[in-house]
């Protein structure tokens, strides 16, 4: 896994693990092309709204409806592609 953006990707894992409140989940276990919502997380439509609100305080970026939401939420590694360049479509 050679990807320019790790070191985002592993701050990433950090936040959310915190963010949600996942205990019995260290932020290295969660692999970043694993499904977010819906997967072995456990992350609900709340979560979801959480790491949004993460997402606009910490990044200043906005996801402003579902389709954009369900595109950047499929993996940590997707929500760090859309942090590194909103601009380009959300399908790594």
């Amino acid at each position: 896994m050679d990807d320019p953006r790790i070191e985002l990707i592993n701050e990433l894992r950090e936040k959310i693990v915190e963010a949600l409140n996942l205990q019995d989940v260290a932020p290295g276990e969660i692999d970043p092309d694993e499904q977010l919502v819906g997967g072995r997380l456990g992350i609900d439509s709340i979560d979801v709204l959480e790491m949004v609100m993460l997402v606009e305080k910490d990044y200043g970026l906005t996801i402003d409806n579902r389709e954009l939401g369900a595109r950047v939420f499929a993996s940590v590694r997707a929500l760090a592609g859309f942090i590194s360049d909103p601009s380009l479509p959300t399908t790594d």
